[in-house]
């Protein structure tokens, strides 16, 4: 694929994504990655740095493994979680403010991690995730301490339907005073999909209320799911 990894996702169709998150609380981008790129990331889940492996049965998070990265990260990994978050650090302030939070984000990665920091939240939070046939990933948020950022993204680095079946993303919602919605968004090798960490404001008849959302991976009938999982918030 031409150009950078930065000059890729600089020139993705932003109002749109924004409009689409805001919307539903996940949006889907076109594929960043080539195929040579997702292999060469997903080879790192054998040779790249990682400061810990949680094996998901022992804690009953389901089945299946995954790495955090150790500083320093990947430079493809650390291009790819500078330039996402700018663009979407409007969007975050914007349901800061729609959700009464006195939080507001900073315009670049590298201010915001500081922020992270002067909280004790020092610890890199991208991961890469594995799956065999069989596993799968609890329901669940990816929150480190009391600092999050709204939204993470996430990339399979195989080829759904040829590399592996079943592993849908799943996303549930969890409306209140109403019955939860479960949404299954196919995640297509190298594009990302956008979604919340924790929460979206959703207008109601008083105002904007808080909508939870929780996300996780059904059970993968076959073949091997390696996946590229971008926090942006530090680990305490």
């Amino acid at each position: 694929m031409s150009g950078s990894l930065q000059q890729r996702i600089a020139s993705l169709p932003w109002d749109g994504l924004r409009a689409t998150l805001d919307g539903q609380g996940f949006a889907q981008t076109p594929v960043l990655l080539s195929a040579g790129e997702c292999s060469t990331l997903a080879a790192l889940y054998e040779s790249g740095s990682f400061r810990s492996t949680v094996v998901m049965g022992r804690r009953r998070f389901g089945e299946g493994e995954y790495k955090y990265f150790a500083d320093p990260l990947p430079a493809a990994v650390a291009q790819l979680r500078a330039a996402l978050y700018p663009p979407l650090a409007t969007l975050a302030n914007s349901w800061a403010e729609r959700l009464g939070d006195d939080i507001r984000y900073p315009a670049t990665l590298r201010a915001f991690l500081e922020r992270c920091h002067r909280a004790g939240q020092t610890r890199p939070t991208p991961l890469m995730l594995r799956y065999g046939a069989g596993d799968w990933n609890a329901l669940h948020q990816d929150l480190y301490g009391e600092l999050a950022f709204p939204f993470q993204a996430v990339t399979v680095l195989e080829r759904p339907g040829r590399d592996f079946r079943g592993g849908e993303f799943v996303l549930l919602e969890q409306r209140p005073r109403a019955q939860s919605r479960a949404h299954v968004a196919p995640l297509r090798r190298g594009g990302f999909l956008i979604f919340t960490t924790r929460q979206r404001p959703v207008r109601g008849s008083r105002g904007f209320y808080r909508s939870a959302v929780r996300h996780g991976v059904s059970t993968v009938s076959a073949g091997r799911r390696t996946t590229l999982g971008i926090i942006f918030h530090d680990a305490a």
